[in-house]
C-alpha cells in the first residue's frame, strides 16, 4: 500500500466541466478522479465508470456539466489515523486507490493498493518515480567532523537524496565496552579498532545532520542498538536504514517499526528463508520498508552480485526492492535501476587508501556524481511497458528523410482508377508509407496526380478543401518559393511566410516574382545554413559568432529584396532561432546573462533598418534535423521580458508549441506566459504540442488548451499576425494548414 500527500493530479472542485475531468483522468492514469469542495472537503469520486454510466443515462450530453453532476457519492473513505489494516482490508479488484479525510472530512491523503511505498521529506519513494540516491558516508569521514561535511557537500554537488551515517552505543553493542580481546578473531579485532578510532560522538554527528539539511539534502542514519534508536527518534530523524548484520535481528526491527518511520533494510548475508521470514514479520508489524538487494563482501566480486536477484527478490515478497552495492566502479547500481530498483546506495570517500574496509569499495566524488548522471540517464530511457510504442518528434524527423513513400509512376487524371503499375517504392518517407499500398490500389484518384510525385494519406481518406477563412486578425501560412502560388490560389491569406533553406540563400527572385505580389510577407530564417552551420548569435566561438552574424546579414538583404515584390508590408518580420543551444546540458544562470548580452550585441552590430527581428521563443529540448539539444535562451518567459526591456527594438516571435513544451517541463503556465511576454510579441505561430519534445504535433492533439489560450491572445495580442505552423504542414498541396486554420476558426 501506498499513502501518498501528493494528491494535486487525483482532484477537482466540484464546480469543473466534464471535459477538465476527462483530461485529468487521462493525465493521472490512476483512472479516478476525488472530487472536492472549494475548501477541499471531500464530496465524492468520478471513475472512468461512473462517467460512462452518466454517458448512457443522459440523453442531453455536454462536456459542460460540473463534476458534481457526475460524481459518485458512495465510495469508501477512511479517516487518516484509521489503522492500516482496515485500509488494506478495504481494496479490492473495482476499488485501487482510497481517500483518507481529516476528522473535518477534507481530503489530506489518498491510499493506493499497490507495493509498499511512502514519502521521505516530500521525495516518494515508490516504482514509478526515480530511483532515490543515498550516499552512504558511514565512518568514511574517519572521525573527523571537518570531512564528514566536506563528504556531504560532495555527495550534493552530486546530486543525491540522500546522505546517510552509521551510529553506535559501543557499550552496549559489543561485549567489554568494544575494548576488544586478545582472544578475539583477527577480523573481530580490525573491526572494533576502525570504529573506536574512527566514531563521531553522537552530538557531533547531529551537527552533521543539520549541516545536510542546510544544504538541503536528507540526512539519514542507521540505528546499530536500541539505545541509538533512542537518541535519533528524540532527534527526529525522518527515516532509517536497517543493515544487513541486522536483518534478522527482529528486537531491533520492532523498535524501528514503532517509530512509525519508513526505513531501509540491506540483506546481505541473508538467506532466502531468512528474508521470507523476515519480511513476514515486518508484514505482520504494517512497517513501511524497501529491501535492498545486497552482497556483505568488501569488494564484491562480479560473479557474486548476483544482479537478476532483484526480480525475484520482489516477487517473492511483495515489497519495493532497491540496491546497495560494495562492488567496485558504478556499472551494477546503473544496470540495477532497468531492473526495478527504486533505491540506490553507495559508498563515498575521499580517498580509497584511507584506513578501513568500507573506502575499498567507495566512490570518488566524481565517479558518484558520474553514477548519479547514468541512473537519470537510464531512468529516462527506461519509457513504459504500459503504453504502446509511438513515433517520436526525432524519428518523424529522420523517417522523412530516410524512409521510403508511394509514388505515382506516371500522370493519373482525376477519377482514374489507381493500379499497381501506377505506384513504385522510393526514397524520401514525405508521402503515403509503403504498408499502405493496397489500401491505395483499386481507389480512383481524387486529384490529378503528377509522374514522381507522392501519393498521401487524403488519397485514401479523401482531400482536404481549401478556401476562404474568418479571422479577425492578419493569418498566413508558411511556404516556399516555389510553392508559394500553389499555396496561396483559391484562398483569402493576408500575407504569407517565406521558410528559407540555405539553397534559398542563392536563388535570384526574379526567378519566382516578376511583379509585385498583393500579399503581406515574413521571412523565417533558415534553421541550417550550408556546411551545417546553426545560427548561434551568442557562440563562444567568435569565429562561429560572426560567421553567424554573416549569414544572418545576408538573410536581412534578401528580406530587404523580398519587400520589392511585396510592398505591402511595411517593415517585414524576421523570424530568427538567436541561439544558446548545445548539445551538453543546461548552462548556469552567470553564464546565460553572458549570452543573452551577447545576442544583443550581434543584434545592435547589424544592419536591421527597415525590418523587424523576431527572436522565436524557444523549447528546452529543441530538434536539430534528428538529433536532439539543450537550449538555455529564449525559453523562460521572465528571461525573455527582462531582455526585451533591455532591447526594445527587439521583438520576439511567440512559438505556441515550443513554449508549451517548456511550460510543460518546467511547470509553468501557458497562459501566464502567453501574458508576459504579449507586450513585446509582433508574430504568432500558433501550433500545438505534447509532452517536452513533441514539437508540431496536429492542432488539437496536444497538450495546449486552445479555447484558454485563445481567450489570452485575444486580449493581450488581438491584431498580431499568425501562422499555423504546422510540421510538415506543406504537404499535399498544403493540407495540414487548411485543416489547423479550420480549427482556429473558432478560436482566435
Amino acid at each position: 500500500m501506498l499513502i501518498t500527500k501528493n494528491i494535486q493530479k487525483y482532484i477537482c472542485f466540484s464546480e469543473a466541466d466534464v471535459l477538465s475531468v476527462l483530461k485529468k483522468i487521462n493525465e493521472n492514469k490512476a483512472r479516478i478522479l476525488f472530487v472536492v469542495s472549494e475548501h477541499g472537503k471531500l464530496l465524492g469520486s468520478i471513475s472512468d465508470g461512473d462517467l460512462r454510466r452518466w454517458l448512457i443515462n443522459n440523453k442531453k450530453i455536454t462536456l459542460e456539466a460540473t463534476a458534481k453532476s457526475v460524481m459518485n457519492t458512495d465510495f469508501v473513505t477512511f479517516q487518516a489515523n484509521v489503522d492500516q489494516k482496515r485500509i488494506k482490508n478495504a481494496f479490492s479488484d473495482s476499488i485501487a486507490c482510497i481517500p483518507l479525510t481529516n476528522e473535518s472530512g477534507h481530503l489530506v491523503r489518498l491510499a493506493f493498493n499497490e507495493r509498499n511505498g511512502f514519502h521521505i521529506n516530500g521525495k516518494e519513494i515508490s516504482e514509478r518515480n526515480p530511483s532515490f540516491i543515498i550516499a552512504e558516508i558511514g565512518n568514511n569521514h574517519q572521525g573527523d567532523i571537518s570531512l564528514a561535511k566536506k563528504l556531504v557537500d560532495h555527495a550534493i554537488e552530486a546530486k543525491v537524496d540522500c546522505v546517510k551515517f552509521q551510529m553506535r552505543n559501543m557499550k552496549s553493542l559489543y561485549k567489554d565496552s568494544g575494548k576488544g580481546s586478545v582472544s578475539a578473531d583477527l577480523g573481530a579485532q580490525y573491526t572494533l579498532d576502525l570504529l573506536l578510532q574512527f566514531q563521531l560522538k553522537n552530538d557531533e554527528l547531529i551537527e552533521v545532520f543539520d549541516y545536510a539539511k542546510s544544504k538541503g539534502v536528507i540526512p539519514l542514519c542507521t540505528p546499530w542498538d536500541l539505545g541509538s534508536l533512542e537518541v535519533l527518534e528524540e532527534y527526529g530523524m525522518e527515516a532509517y536504514k536497517v543493515a544487513s548484520a541486522d536483518f534478522t535481528n527482529f528486537e531491533l526491527l520492532e523498535a524501528i517499526s514503532a517509530t512509525g518511520k519508513p526505513f531501509f533494510c540491506s540483506t546481505g548475508m541473508s538467506s532466502e528463508k531468512e528474508i521470507k521470514e523476515t519480511t513476514q514479520f515486518l508484514d505482520s508489524l504494517n512497517a513501511n520498508y524497501v529491501l535492498l538487494h545486497c552482497n556483505s563482501t568488501y569488494p564484491t566480486p562480479f560473479k557474486d552480485v548476483n544482479l537478476k536477484y532483484i526480480t525475484r527478490l520482489k516477487k517473492i515478497t511483495g515489497a519495493l526492492v532497491g540496491y546497495s552495492g560494495h562492488e567496485r566502479g558504478i556499472s551494477v547500481p546503473v544496470a540495477s535501476v532497468a531492473l526495478g530498483a527504486c533505491v540506490i546506495e553507495k559508498h563515498l570517500t575521499v580517498d580509497r587508501s584511507l584506513e578501513g574496509t568500507d573506502h575499498k569499495v567507495s566512490l570518488l566524488p566524481d565517479e558518484l556524481k558520474s553514477m548519479v548522471t547514468q541512473i537519470r540517464q537510464v531512468e529516462e530511457s527506461l519509457g513504459s511497458d504500459s503504453d504502446p510504442r509511438e513515433i517520436t518528434q526525432g524519428e518523424l524527423i529522420n523517417r522523412e528523410n530516410l524512409a521510403k513513400s508511394l509514388v505515382a509512376t506516371r500522370d493519373i487524371q482525376l477519377g482514374e482508377l489507381i493500379s499497381r503499375d501506377m505506384i513504385e517504392i522510393k526514397s524520401p518517407g514525405q508521402g503515403l508509407q509503403p504498408n499502405r499500398l493496397n489500401e491505395l490500389i483499386g481507389r480512383k484518384a481524387n486529384r490529378a496526380i503528377k509522374q514522381g510525385t507522392f501519393f498521401y494519406r487524403t488519397d485514401i481518406i479523401g482531400q482536404v478543401v481549401k478556401r476562404n477563412y474568418i479571422f479577425n486578425r492578419p493569418f498566413g501560412v508558411p511556404v516556399r518559393y516555389h510553392d508559394f502560388r500553389q499555396i496561396i490560389k483559391g484562398t483569402n491569406l493576408d500575407f504569407v511566410e517565406f521558410h528559407l533553406s540555405y539553397n534559398d540563400m542563392n536563388v535570384k527572385l526574379a526567378d519566382y516574382f516578376s511583379e509585385q505580389e498583393n500579399i503581406g510577407f515574413a521571412v523565417h530564417s533558415p534553421e541550417l545554413f550550408a556546411n551545417d552551420h546553426i545560427l548561434d548569435l551568442s557562440a563562444s566561438d567568435l569565429s562561429y559568432r560572426e560567421h553567424s552574424k554573416k549569414l544572418l546579414q545576408d538573410v536581412i538583404n534578401i528580406t530587404r529584396e523580398l519587400n520589392v515584390f511585396f510592398p505591402r508590408t511595411k517593415k517585414p518580420v524576421i523570424v530568427i532561432n538567436a541561439g544558446g543551444w548545445n548539445s551538453d546540458g543546461f548552462i548556469d544562470e552567470h553564464s546565460k546573462f553572458d549570452k543573452y548580452q551577447a545576442i544583443a550585441e550581434s543584434l545592435k552590430s547589424l544592419d536591421t533598418e527597415s525590418v523587424t527581428i523576431a527572436i522565436q521563443t524557444m523549447p528546452p529540448f529543441p530538434w536539430h534535423f534528428g538529433g536532439q539539444s539543450y537550449h538555455n535562451l529564449f525559453v523562460c518567459a521572465d528571461e525573455i521580458v527582462d531582455f526585451c526591456r533591455e532591447n526594445p527594438e527587439i521583438k520576439i516571435c511567440l512559438d505556441i508549441s515550443h513554449s508549451m513544451m517548456a511550460c510543460n517541463f518546467y511547470g509553468w503556465d501557458i497562459n501566464e506566459f502567453t501574458r508576459k511576454v504579449a507586450p513585446y510579441n509582433v508574430h504568432l505561430h500558433v501550433v500545438d504540442a505534447k509532452g517536452i519534445d513533441g514539437e508540431g504535433v496536429e492542432i488539437g492533439k496536444g497538450d495546449v488548451d486552445f479555447d484558454a489560450l485563445a481567450s489570452v491572445l485575444n486580449e493581450c495580442n488581438p491584431s498580431v499576425q499568425f501562422i499555423p505552423e504546422i510540421w510538415q504542414g506543406h504537404k499535399n498541396g498544403g493540407e495540414g494548414f487548411w485543416s489547423a486554420l479550420e480549427f482556429l476558426e473558432t478560436k482566435i
